[in-house]
């Protein structure tokens, strides 16, 4: 039996998800959970095979989730299932420890026999995704930058990113007008946009 660990903040999604699992005879749910920040705790309780993780979540979005996981229970794997097919977010999940990437809309028979395969330590990547993945290349932004484009979000001033990630006003405006130009824009609003669409952030 394969022990199976549900994240995804939207009930009806993770119940439809566990309810559909618990129909495949070597498949259990043993735990489910609604926030990225309570995956490892739920994880080191239940001790699952295969944890399937949602990107976007309150507390701690999937990608941060999995790398904890990783570190917290390097036995369970995690397959990501999203709504957003973003081509950063694939290779982003894959570095984070992540042994596949599917989207929400794949099968169900195609998701357990992804599960099973991801269990027995294969990688399994929806193959549309990964051939945007590999087009769209990986992330132009240094962690750095990132960090103030994820500040950048909220469209807070560059004082209050500064304040926020402990850096110089200077500095701030250095990596925003170099993000701006990695991806394009001519904004920092726009250059936010764009690194959300290819899923860098």
């Amino acid at each position: 039996m394969i022990r199976i660990l549900l994240a995804d903040d939207q009930a009806l999604v993770r119940g439809a998800l566990a309810a559909l699992l618990s129909l495949e005879n070597d498949l259990s749910v043993v735990a489910e959970v609604e926030r990225g920040d309570e995956v490892v705790k739920a994880a080191l309780a239940e001790r699952p095979d295969v944890a399937l993780l949602d990107v976007e979540m309150p507390g701690l979005d999937g990608i941060a989730a999995t790398r904890e996981l990783r570190r917290a229970l390097p036995s369970c794997r995690v397959l990501v299932v999203t709504t957003f097919g973003r081509p950063g977010y694939v290779r982003r999940a894959l570095d984070a420890g992540a042994s596949g990437f599917v989207v929400k809309d794949t099968p169900a028979s195609e998701l357990a026999d992804s599960i099973r395969r991801v269990y027995q330590g294969l990688r399994v990547v929806d193959p549309s995704l990964a051939i945007e993945s590999l087009a769209a290349g990986s992330s132009p932004l240094t962690p750095r930058e990132r960090d103030v484009l994820e500040e950048a979000r909220t469209g807070g001033t560059v004082a209050d990113i500064a304040r926020a990630l402990v850096l110089s006003e200077g500095t701030v405006r250095n990596h925003l007008s170099a993000a701006i130009g990695k991806t394009g824009a001519r904004t920092r609003a726009e250059a936010v946009r764009i690194a959300e669409s290819n899923g860098w952030l």
